[in-house]
């Protein structure tokens, strides 16, 4: 986890779009129950409206700006070794509850997919540095 708060730290100071749009969508499942209807923002332990899984928001609360990954790492306490690789979701049975294996890995390596070649190009070089 140490390494992603170090990297998650570089893009913050280097680019605030791309810190914006890590972990802030609405793909991965932030609710057992399959839907991101409540998720409003990011916390260590799941609860009824926070999640501890990247980009898993409902999506009009990461189009509001509730994520990012500065917001993801800070909230999800992957400083402290929690949620990384595997994050925590919210369970129906008032509990939260891991997600899939490496399930905040994965849905972070998504999102940098998805970013546009420039993008790719400043996140290979902080890796490169940070990691």
């Amino acid at each position: 986890g140490k390494d992603i708060v170090q990297f998650a730290n570089a893009v913050k100071i280097t680019s605030t779009e791309i810190d914006k749009k890590v972990c802030n969508g609405s793909h991965a499942k932030g609710n057992k129950a399959g839907t991101n209807a409540s998720m409003a923002g990011y916390a260590s332990v799941a609860t009824s409206s926070k999640t501890g899984q990247c980009s898993g928001l409902l999506s009009s609360n990461a189009k509001a700006d509730k994520g990012g990954l500065t917001k993801f790492i800070s909230g999800t306490g992957v400083a402290e070794g929690k949620n990384w690789p595997t994050g925590q979701m919210w369970d129906d049975s008032s509990s939260s509850v891991a997600g899939a294996p490496n399930s905040n890995a994965n849905a972070m390596a998504t999102d940098l997919v998805d970013l546009n070649r420039d993008e790719k190009t400043i996140v290979a070089g902080l890796l490169a540095k940070t990691i």
